[in-house]
């Protein structure tokens, strides 16, 4: 039977049975990936993914599980072993139900792209491309990876939603290097390929590298520092997670009993939007069925609300912002508002600081209160006068989250989108100063 058959013949089963709640969801995607080092393309990969989740609710008790397999027998099977499981399940006394349909929905703008459905081979030719356009501007070898995906998702609950949406997907990451100790990475995504200028992010990537060689070992202490979108991003996903309210209430996130209040610099305001065109996350409906929207979460610098799924927003008798997640809203695609500063402009205003190009290894200390730690990579520079100067290695950022984003003096007027292994949230944010960053060692 298809996926779309067992989804409608599980919800009825469970319904019978006494549940309460019932979601299912058919999710197919087919995917492609390159990956390249040492300026050639060395894996090719293509494959195809289908899952059908179940999310039950009953008397409280709550159980979800995937199927695999689609045959009807299989399908029964799984339920049989789901009715017994909830029986010996705990109940969940914060639950508080899924959204009530049924919805109209609208659909996402440039979210599809017969082009990118069409790519086949051709993908091999924007790989090639980045990577001589790196070399061209001085990079001496390349590594990195380009994904391709077309996606379909079709969901059915026991509230009267029934609810289908189709999107594809292209995401490009290059690291350009000059020897060990110089290097430049770049990222980006695209729902439409033409929108995707690989060899723009390959020309940026190189450009790092080139003027990051022969670097000094850092100095610490307080410096006023130009973060580039890609590390800022860094900071905005990890501030996603705590804007959630299942983090709120676990006791994760710095944000508790903060609406209302001063969380960034009154020149931050940042958005989460489901409905974002040309966004990565966007998409019709979230886990549970419900419309996606725009919310306000940061608005210039004060904090507005939390996440919400249906039954968190009960919770905290407000609504719900569409970002089921059926345990843990989530944020779609979070968005830093521009502001009206060049580049050029915010490396002006520093006398004596750091220029930023990229971090990884963010960790938190303790998540209430925000204090975290990241080390930038790649290219790493001094800025004297306004100047990008000499190039650096060995420092660490400690720092509270909370901290930094009131510290932002100015915000850039290019924004970017950036995903990756470091940014799992899409972020699209322009580059911004901010002052008195506290620089560390690293750890041995």
């Amino acid at each position: 039977m298809e996926p779309e058959e067992i989804s409608s013949h599980v919800l009825n089963k469970l319904l019978k049975a006494g549940a309460d709640d019932v979601i299912v969801s058919v999710s197919r995607q087919e995917s492609s990936q390159i990956k390249f080092s040492n300026n050639l393309i060395n894996a090719t990969k293509t494959w195809e993914n289908i899952d059908l989740g179940i999310f039950m609710a009953l008397k409280k008790k709550i159980v979800l599980t995937n199927i695999k397999d689609f045959s009807l027998s299989a399908a029964d099977d799984v339920v049989n072993k789901l009715l017994k499981f909830v029986k010996s399940a705990s109940p969940n006394s914060e639950y508080a139900g899924i959204a009530k349909g049924p919805f109209s929905y609208k659909e996402v703008e440039d979210g599809y792209d017969r082009k990118i459905v069409s790519l086949g081979d051709n993908t091999i030719d924007y790989v090639e491309k980045a990577i001589n356009k790196a070399l061209e501007n001085g990079a001496k070898r390349t590594a990195g990876v380009f994904e391709n995906s077309v996606a379909n998702v079709s969901l059915l609950t026991s509230n009267e939603i029934k609810a289908s949406d189709k999107g594809t997907h292209s995401y490009f990451s290059i690291r350009a290097f000059n020897d060990k100790y110089a290097s430049g990475q770049k990222v980006g995504f695209s729902r439409m390929i033409n929108l995707l200028d690989v060899e723009k992010l390959a020309e940026e990537a190189a450009l790092i590298s080139k003027q990051s060689l022969n670097p000094k070992h850092g100095k610490f202490g307080k410096f006023d520092v130009v973060f580039e979108p890609l590390p800022f991003a860094n900071i905005i996903d990890n501030l996603g997670g705590a804007m959630s309210a299942f983090s709120v209430e676990a006791g994760l996130s710095c944000l508790k009993d903060m609406i209302g209040k001063q969380v960034a610099n009154k020149r931050i305001t940042i958005i989460d939007d489901g409905t974002l065109k040309n966004g990565f996350n966007s998409s019709k409906f979230d886990a549970e069925g419900a419309p996606t929207q725009r919310n306000i979460m940061v608005d210039n610098g004060v904090l507005k609300t939390y996440l919400h799924n249906t039954s968190t927003a009960k919770r905290f008798n407000t609504k719900t912002t569409a970002n089921a997640g059926l345990l843990s809203p989530e944020p779609t695609n979070l968005i830093v508002e521009k502001g009206n500063f060049s580049k050029q402009e915010l490396f002006e205003q520093v006398k004596n600081g750091l220029y930023i190009t990229n971090v990884w290894y963010t960790r938190f200390q303790n998540y209430n209160t925000g204090d975290f730690s990241t080390i930038p990579r790649d290219g790493i520079f001094m800025i004297k006068n306004g100047k990008i100067g000499q190039p650096i290695k060995g420092i660490r950022i400690s720092e509270n989250i909370l901290n930094l984003l009131k510290n932002v003096a100015a915000v850039g007027e290019m924004p970017e989108r950036v995903i990756g292994w470091e940014v799992e949230t899409p972020v699209v944010s322009p580059a911004v100063l901010v002052k008195d960053v506290n620089v560390t060692r690293p750890l041995d």
